[in-house]
């Protein structure tokens, strides 16, 4: 049995209007794992997901769902898969219960009344199973929808903007959720404009621009690699510009003189630290107090998206 739950291969969307949503994806996801895939509004993700879950047709490329084509053998490949989409489509004047048993019956599930109980009490939905669909706020909504995903014990399962509009305290409650389905030995793939949910979940990140597969990695490695860290000194004397002797280091002072900014690698050999530290000494400038911090996957996140792309 392949490691790979599912594997993309060549995947394009390519619209009459030229315009390419994606190009050309590679991509391999474990069996197993949180992966988060990042990208701003356009880049490709919900494309990406449509196609894979069936609802989009691809222009080219294969997909394999645990060996299954996606094409060949749909129906039991997408039987494999639950999709939470991001926009809220439901039956409004069903009750809760009967729309999510309706999404088991519609996989071929046998009828399995425990089975739709425990996953309404998981989400905290069994208080309002017979309540009409119309009738409930957007989060509960939003339950819902991964409800129906979840219904007929999918293997994968993709979230589309799962938070999407949805309050902090339903987000950790989804965040805990997907925790134990994984637990469970559920794949999940979720797309997010949320950058701390890619860092509080997922095993690894694939960064999306322009319908390009950038780049792929286990989120540490991710952080440990392309991460900086900055180091903030707060002045003694605040100073009205970067004097000449510190250019080397090329340092940012704050808007009102107070702080002095120095951006370093921190797995290079030399961090320029000592030096610097030094420089500011023999020029008269002194601190009370320093700190450094780690940039966050969210700043990784920019740099990947707007830095320009090789010709290759």
């Amino acid at each position: 049995m392949s490691d790979n739950i599912l594997s993309i291969r060549g995947l394009r969307k390519a619209y009459a209007s030229g315009t390419e949503a994606l190009k050309s994806v590679d991509l391999d996801i474990r069996r197993g794992e949180i992966f988060a895939l990042l990208g701003p509004n356009g880049a490709g993700k919900t494309t990406l997901i449509n196609i894979v879950c069936g609802i989009v047709t691809a222009s080219g490329g294969t997909v394999l769902v645990d060996g299954k084509d996606w094409r060949s053998d749909y129906r039991a490949a997408r039987a494999r898969i639950g999709l939470v989409p991001q926009e809220l489509t439901t039956d409004a004047f069903e009750p809760v219960i009967s729309t999510v048993s309706f999404s088991r019956g519609l996989f071929g599930k046998p009828r399995d009344p425990a089975k739709i109980e425990a996953i309404l009490r998981d989400l905290s939905l069994w208080d309002k199973r017979s309540t009409i669909m119309k009738e409930l706020s957007g989060g509960m909504k939003r339950r819902v929808m991964i409800a129906k995903a979840l219904a007929h014990e999918p293997d994968i399962l993709f979230l589309d903007e799962p938070s999407a509009g949805v309050d902090v305290e339903l987000r950790r409650d989804m965040w805990e959720m997907v925790r134990r389905l994984r637990r469970d030995g559920t794949t999940i793939i979720l797309t997010t404009h949320y950058i701390e949910e890619a860092e509080e979940m997922a095993d690894r990140v694939g960064v999306i621009a322009k319908g390009e597969l950038i780049l792929v990695e286990d989120k540490a490695e991710l952080m440990k690699k392309l991460g900086r860290k900055v180091l903030h000194l707060q002045l003694t004397e605040p100073l009205t510009a970067v004097p000449a002797a510190l250019a080397e280091w090329r340092p940012a002072l704050s808007d009102d003189g107070a702080t002095l900014t120095y951006e370093f690698d921190a797995k290079a050999e030399r961090t320029g630290i000592p030096s610097l530290l030094t420089a500011m000494r023999d020029a008269g400038i002194s601190f009370k107090d320093l700190d450094t911090k780690q940039s966050s996957l969210e700043d990784i996140f920019v740099t990947l998206v707007h830095q320009p792309r090789s010709a290759a």
